[in-house]
């Protein structure tokens, strides 16, 4: 297994079948920022490739849907599948991260009361919520990351 490194960029994923939400993060502020979404397309594992090698990539991990019981369902084992076909084309490590309730939280986090979408805005606002529901996903890997006395 390739070390974690200490500096350099991360990126996280949120693997859907039409769009993948993208995050980015510097590994010395640790901080994530959604990035922008791209299109999963016929090689979602070489679309994310490219994109690792553009944002020149450390490490990345990738959101893997499990179900209320921690079993890998039809999306997570598509998810786990990403992860490996992006193992063997990428030297740089690749996570997986639990992402239960996320793509939830980034609804959430991006709904203002009152507020009616348009068409083109829904469509709009389900790219911003990939690309934050990645940047949940990174975040709390990178939280797990500091934490005293981890393995």
């Amino acid at each position: 297994m390739t070390p974690e490194p200490r500096s350099g960029r991360i990126i996280g994923i949120d693997p859907g079948e039409r769009r993948i939400g993208v995050a980015a993060a510097d590994l010395r502020t640790r901080v994530a920022i959604p990035l922008t979404t791209i299109d999963a397309g016929d090689d979602p594992a070489g679309a994310v490739a490219r994109l690792a090698r553009e944002q020149s990539a450390e490490a990345v991990v990738v959101g893997l849907a499990l179900s209320l019981s921690g079993a890998l369902g039809p999306q997570g084992q598509r998810a786990q599948a990403l992860a490996d076909a992006l193992a063997s084309c990428l030297d740089i490590p690749i996570h997986t991260w639990d992402e239960r309730f996320t793509s939830a939280e980034a609804r959430r986090r991006l709904t203002r009361p009152g507020r009616r979408a348009s068409a083109r805005g829904k469509r709009r606002s389900k790219g911003n919520v990939d690309a934050l529901a990645a940047a949940i996903i990174l975040q709390a890997y990178l939280d797990s990351q500091r934490r005293p006395g981890r393995g």
